[in-house]
């Protein structure tokens, strides 16, 4: 009896799984799939902010990466021999190590490079007459003696300076050593002697006992003082005309820091802790921001000065560091938030699709069930189970293969994503298979767009749906998008918000062409046109979703389409700007002119279009007496770019507050070729025919000079012209005395990130030798740079690929850069499976009908034309919603979305003005167009498959289809 009541009480779930393979298996990858790139995502977004914060600390100058920590020398009121004891290394290595036990987490010491000692802050000008002395100034020399010269450095010649005796700060005589850089700028040799004086009896006696090589020169032992690797050639602040000398370092044996307290250096003691980014991660930048801050003026100090003394202090640009990684991470996560939110939303949609799906496969089945006395709890706890039997392990697979796939990051993230996709699924489909059967519902009912009416109910609940969704758009747009750092939900929602409402409105207006066009189809002879149209009105109750799905899958493709356009052209116009052409060549000095024979033979080179020779003059002072014509908007700096280096700079003096620009560069063209050049690289139109050289500009005789009276016609920027007006007003510069009269503006000039100059015809100007030159083409870098050469190393060649080829991705950008293409790339996946889930659940049904019409004599053909045009109001819908949901995702966005750290962030000398986010057709009609291209494709595959099958497997008797 037992036996027999097993046999009759089968297990629900076995039965179910055996009966339905494929489903529970499709289901199961499916699960699979958006539960790995869920719980993948946070751990990506981790991976790149770890490597990004890594790599700027790792990249950054070692003098500012460090944590410093310095002391004066110790108090004179001290015992000589407890001041002696305090900067040698066992009290400088005590103290060292307190200071590394007391880091607070997560700052990290990179302990081989740390390094202590003691060094003169007050350089010492060094009298031996065979240092020597450019411009007749004696160099000035720095000490120091500081650990780990031995571990840091390769002994070249000589021996490695020593402390026979015990060094005190009586002590008149120690030994050092310098670097083979410093011993060839000065002429040092081993055995060389060096005097500092003292206070008392007599001078201090440095004996360089060897030279030495750095064994990593870019290394924080070495860089975070230029100056112990690199002597330098500075200009003396004392002198009024322009004088260099040199200055260096001299390295004291370790135990040599005793003499320098008798020195007038002002000696100080200090701790130089490197940092180690090998276990930061990118959560912890806000923590370490913290921490340096508490170090620089807070608790943390506090405590350092309980180790190291009362006055020791702590400086770093540790956290200047942080705070620009910080800035791009705030920059890039909107755009990554955009993308995430806009994804999973077309995940879930897909998921419900896939509980839609399979209740309407299991409608009879169930209400079989339902008639036959089961209850809706008991109806939906089986389901349950049977769906969690399927989707929980495949979610936890999920997770497993993104913690192993993916870099490293927090676990916790991406295991709550992989959980609420398991939780959706099993929630939503049950519950969305159980809601049909609340209520008996009569068989042969069918669902048409066209002349069906949606339930006061569901009007209902959707005008609420959509004012709310409206009213949080409206919110939106009137606060704007600028969240001040951070990610806003609202603002991330906003591709998923405007979807919303075009799906809602879009699928109430669909009915209305679809009735309009049934007409005349009506009156056409052919039969397929109005099939179509009668097929494409019928549709199932959920058909709302694959539309929100495909709207949901577009928007963050057009931005994301447009977010790596406007970078691109960004760079590009940060190149252009930087180089003016694509290629330029001018002097290393900003007054060098070029020759005429660099000209010609330039000009000849295979590649090269066009040239245009330029005349720049920087710093020109603008008459003081047109200051009141200037106002608030003629502020500005004389920038330029000069001397091939890619960036200018004027005088401060050019932000000209209430009187506008004070200086100016002036730029002397040959109008002719200038216009040429700037319609070739698309800089603004030039007005050529307000600079002829006619009359007073007319063109001087050789030889002659330009007298006061002679005015020159003149196109200036916003600001000056701000200032000048419309009257002539005399200007002295360095190509003749004159008079300009403001003829025209202009905002850009080719080879110049000025926002203040003055164009002149250059054949009016008394000194018309070029001092720039401009190529347009594609000249051979190689060829072009022997070219220049053959004319001397005074000139310098600039290229516009280059300067582009600078603009390179950060790891953080690039890994924003592949989580928003696999972002754009899974959407698509989702898209495509939302069509086919779309037709699958009207599958059956229009195989019955292709089969039918083929029993009155429908061809092959006819039927794939038949279900084409069938999917093509829907695509067509699909896609004109998706460019305006596209277009105003982009338009809402793109007030609070700044490109500059997306695509110049790290390059010195980049033009930084803001760059805002613009609409990119192509990545707006591509998408859409895909749809189309799409739906058509999944509408032949599927008539392709059902011309396959004959008639009579379609058309069985009894079938209710």
């Amino acid at each position: 009896m037992s036996d027999g009541n097993r046999a009759a009480n089968a297990p629900w779930i076995r039965t179910r799984l055996r009966t339905a393979p494929g489903a529970a298996v499709a289901l199961a990858v499916l699960v699979l799939v958006t539960a790995f790139l869920a719980a993948a995502f946070p751990r990506a977004v981790d991976a790149y902010e770890t490597k990004g914060l890594r790599h700027d600390i790792r990249t950054a100058d070692a003098g500012r990466g460090a944590v410093e920590v310095s002391r004066p020398q110790p108090g004179l009121e001290l015992p000589r021999e407890q001041r002696d004891a305090e900067v040698r290394s066992p009290g400088l290595a005590r103290v060292g190590g307190a200071l590394l036990k007391a880091l607070p987490a997560p700052l990290r010491a990179d302990t081989p490079s740390v390094a202590y000692g003691i060094r003169t802050m007050k350089p010492v000008l060094a009298t031996e007459p065979w240092l020597p002395r450019p411009d007749t100034v004696p160099p000035r020399l720095s000490y120091t003696a500081q650990t780990g010269l031995k571990e840091h450095a390769t002994l070249v010649s000589g021996a490695w300076p020593a402390t026979p005796a015990e060094v005190t700060s009586s002590s008149r005589a120690v030994q050092g050593a310098v670097t083979e850089e410093t011993a060839a700028a000065l002429k040092v040799r081993v055995g060389a002697t060096l005097k500092l004086p003292t206070a008392t009896r007599g001078p201090l006696m440095v004996t360089v006992t060897g030279i030495v090589a750095p064994r990593d020169p870019r290394g924080g032992y070495w860089s975070a003082d230029p100056l112990l690797r690199t002597p330098s050639l500075v200009p003396d602040p004392e002198s009024p005309f322009p004088q260099y000398y040199w200055t260096g370092t001299v390295l004291l044996a370790e135990d040599a820091g005793p003499a320098l307290l008798s020195t007038p250096t002002e000696p100080t003691l200090f701790w130089r802790i490197p940092p180690d980014a090998s276990e930061l991660t990118g959560p912890d930048g806000a923590r370490l921001t913290s921490v340096i801050a508490s170090l620089e003026s807070g608790p943390g100090l506090l405590k350092v000065r309980e180790i190291a003394g009362g006055t020791a202090d702590v400086a770093t640009g540790l956290g200047h560091i942080v705070e620009a990684n910080a800035r791009m991470r705030d920059a890039i996560s909107p755009v990554i938030a955009v993308a995430a939110l806009g994804i999973g939303s077309v995940a879930a949609v897909v998921l419900v699709m896939t509980g839609a799906l399979i209740a309407a496969r299991r409608k009879a089945e169930l209400a079989l069930m339902r008639s036959r006395g089961g209850s809706l709890r008991g109806i939906g706890g089986r389901l349950l189970a049977e769906t969690a039997v399927t989707v929980l392990p495949a979610s936890a697979l999920g997770l497993l293969l993104a913690m192993l796939l993916v870099g490293e990051g927090r676990w916790w993230p991406g295991a709550l994503a992989a959980a609420g996709v398991g939780l959706l699924v099993c929630v939503a489909l049950p519950l969305r298979t159980t809601l049909q059967h609340i209520r008996p519902a009569l068989h042969g009912a069918r669902e048409d767009m066209v002349s069906a009416r949606p339930s006061r109910r569901r009007t209902v609940a959707e005008l609420t749906l959509l004012v709310l969704v409206v009213g949080a758009v409206t919110a939106l747009r009137r606060r704007g998008t600028s969240t001040g750092g951070g990610t806003d939900l609202l603002v991330s929602a906003a591709p998923v918000l405007v979807a919303l409402i075009a799906a809602l409105v879009l699928v109430r207006l669909y009915p209305l062409p679809l009735r309009l066009a049934a007409r005349p189809m009506a009156r056409l002879r052919g039969a397929i046109g109005f099939l179509s149209l009668a097929r494409a009105g019928r549709s199932s109750a959920g058909g709302a979703l694959p539309l929100l799905a495909l709207l949901l899958a577009l928007a963050p493709a057009a931005l994301g389409g447009s977010v790596v356009a406007g970078i691109g052209e960004a760079r590009d116009d940060a190149a252009l700007t930087a180089v003016g052409a694509d290629a330029r060549i001018s002097g290393r000095s900003e007054r060098a002119t070029l020759p005429g024979e660099l000209d010609r033979s330039v000009r000849d080179l295979d590649g090269v279009r066009s040239a245009a020779s330029l005349r720049i003059e920087y710093g020109v002072a603008l008459p003081e007496g047109a200051a009141g014509d200037g106002d608030a908007d003629a502020t500005g700096s004389d920038a330029g770019t000069r001397t091939g280096t890619g960036t200018g700079g004027g005088d401060a003096e050019d932000a000209g507050g209430s009187g506008g620009a004070r200086t100016a560069a002036l730029v002397g063209v040959d109008p002719a070729s200038y216009t040429r050049l700037a319609r070739t690289t698309g800089l603004p139109d030039f007005p050529v025919g307000r600079l002829r050289a006619t009359g007073s500009s007319a063109p001087l005789p050789e030889g002659a000079k330009s007298g006061p009276g002679r005015v020159l016609p003149a196109i200036a920027s916003p600001a000056v012209a701000a200032r000048l007006g419309t009257e002539p007003h005399a200007v002295d510069t360095l190509s003749g005395d004159f008079k300009v009269r403001i003829v025209g503006t202009v905002s850009r000039v080719a080879s110049l990130a000025s926002t203040n100059f003055l164009v002149v015809n250059s054949a009016s100007l008394e000194q018309k030798t070029p001092t720039t030159l401009l190529l347009t083409g594609a000249p051979d870098p190689g060829e072009l740079r022997a070219a220049v050469g053959g004319s001397g190393k005074d000139f310098v060649v600039q290229l516009r690929s280059e300067e582009r080829a600078r603009y390179v991705n950060t790891p953080m950008q690039a890994g924003a850069e592949r989580i928003y293409l696999a972002a754009v790339a899974a959407g698509a996946g989702y898209a495509l499976l939302a069509v086919l889930l779309s037709l699958l659940q009207t599958a059956p049904e229009r195989r019955t009908l292709l089969a039918r019409l083929r029993t009155m004599g429908l061809t092959t053909g006819q039927g794939r034309r038949l279900l084409a045009f069938e999917a093509t109001p829907q695509a067509l819908l699909a896609a004109g919603g998706g460019l305006l949901t596209g277009w105003a995702t982009i338009a809402l966005l793109s007030p609070g979305i700044d490109l500059v750290p997306l695509a110049l962030a790290g390059v010195a000398g980049a033009d930084t003005s803001p760059v805002t986010l613009r609409t990119d057709l192509w990545s707006l009609g591509l998408p859409a167009a895909g749809v189309v291209a799409l739906a058509a494709a999944v509408a032949g595959v599927q008539a392709w498959w059902a011309s396959r099958r004959g008639s009579i497997t379609e058309l069985r008797a009894g079938d209710s289809r």
